[in-house]
């Protein structure tokens, strides 16, 4: 199947080629036939499967038709990084047709968003707060929109965005169609769409399992001795690009640091950093001047950079849709990609359920000396930690290995 098929308009099918689009992926495929009938649609799908790609080209084809410089379609993400990503897909999709999107987001000044909004725009992506701040201040109208569409809605929950996301909802015309994607289907996102969708079409694209082209290696570590593993483990293992995930932005931030003055090529994403320094630290990892990114989940959100190496779980995730949307960062497009899971005893329950989903156990990964990385002489006599690590016995894992030996990655 090819792009020719949905009979797009030329403007669009041109935009389509300057993207370098040519057969749709799964999600796209599914998705872009009704949503250009009209369907509402409730889409689960794993991050880097083309979800933009699948609303956006439908969304063109509508706005193409009927009134023009006039605001039709409400795309909502949970963050600014999203927000920037989908506007920029936009512009490369839309560049033949005259739309014009603008994006919306906190953390810089309303001014410029206004006189952009006010010289026309047919669509609008945004982040729910400051949304409503210019809804409220009368500078944007929703009362023409044609199209809604909710995107990571698993995210704007797990940020505390569904008070105002029902808020944005009842400002909206009841007459609309509305699209939904997630990653992951918590019941709070399911109560949500059945209440804002109509009669929809379920897309369901492996939004559980990883891509086939990730390994998974398993390091069983001491949670005061991940942060000398991750600095031998970025120093032997040829890495091109990482993306480093834990739990709390204190964390992201200090490890970012932390490998830095170790002398990496490091940054880190997390929510307390102001718009100028997250824009600096993502175009930084996007272009090369980082290779490295520390990041929280909610972070990481609208990271779209292509050829991600590895993914590394400094912190396991809270669940099994986590971990398969962190991997999911790398392994895209048919590379091959490289997730490492570092863990202790009592994350045993997770890694048994993420390995039941992977439908394989994770290979268990040899452990490298915590050190500088520089190979000793023979002569040199071991340290200190070297002893205590000789005279430990070995943690077993569950078919009877030691968490230290070394298997090869399946």
């Amino acid at each position: 199947m090819s792009f020719t098929e949905f009979d797009f308009h030329p403007q669009i099918s041109a935009g389509i080629a300057a993207c370098g689009y040519t057969i749709p992926t799964p999600i796209q495929k599914e998705a872009i036939s009704p949503i250009l009938a009209g369907h509402d649609i409730f889409g689960l799908a794993q991050t880097g499967t083309g979800k933009t790609a699948a609303f956006v080209l439908p969304i063109l084809q509508r706005l193409l038709k009927g009134s023009r410089k006039k605001t039709r379609a409400l795309i909502v993400a949970p963050t600014r990084e999203l927000a920037e990503q989908i506007h920029g897909n936009i512009e490369k999709m839309a560049g033949r047709t005259g739309i014009k999107s603008v994006p919306i987001y906190g953390g810089v000044g309303k001014s410029p968003q206004i006189r952009a909004v006010r010289a026309g725009t047919e669509i609008i992506v945004a982040c729910p707060g400051r949304l409503l701040d210019l809804v409220n201040d009368e500078a944007i109208s929703l009362r023409d929109i044609e199209v809604l569409v909710l995107d990571e809605a698993d995210h704007m929950f797990d940020q505390g965005f569904l008070p105002d996301i029902k808020r944005i909802i009842k400002l909206l015309p009841q007459k609309r169609q509305s699209l939904v994607f997630s990653a992951t289907m918590p019941a709070e996102i399911k109560v949500l769409a059945q209440k804002i969708l109509h009669r929809p079409q379920t897309v369901r694209i492996n939004d559980s399992l990883p891509a086939p082209t990730i390994a998974h290696g398993l390091f069983q570590v001491k949670k005061e001795e991940r942060t000398a593993l991750l600095k031998n483990l970025l120093q032997k293992e040829e890495i091109k690009t990482a993306l480093i995930f834990t739990r709390t932005k204190h964390k992201a931030k200090s490890l970012g640091m932390q490998l830095q003055r170790a002398g990496f090529k490091a940054t880190s994403l997390q929510g307390n950093l102001t718009q100028n320094n997250r824009k600096k630290a993502l175009d930084g990892f996007r272009d090369g001047v980082f290779n490295i990114m520390v990041a929280t989940d909610i972070a990481a959100r609208g990271i779209d950079v292509t050829g991600i190496s590895h993914v590394i779980n400094y912190d396991l995730p809270d669940t099994v849709e986590t971990y398969t949307h962190r991997t999911g960062r790398t392994g895209r497009a048919d590379r091959t990609g490289k997730a490492y899971t570092f863990a202790g005893p009592e994350d045993r329950k997770m890694i048994t359920s993420i390995e039941r989903n992977l439908g394989k156990k994770m290979a268990q990964e040899s452990l490298p000396a915590l050190n500088s990385g520089a190979k000793p002489s023979r002569q040199a006599k071991p340290s200190r930690q070297e002893s205590r690590q000789k005279a430990m016995p070995a943690v077993r894992g569950s078919r009877g290995c030691s968490w230290s030996e070394s298997l090869v990655l399946a």
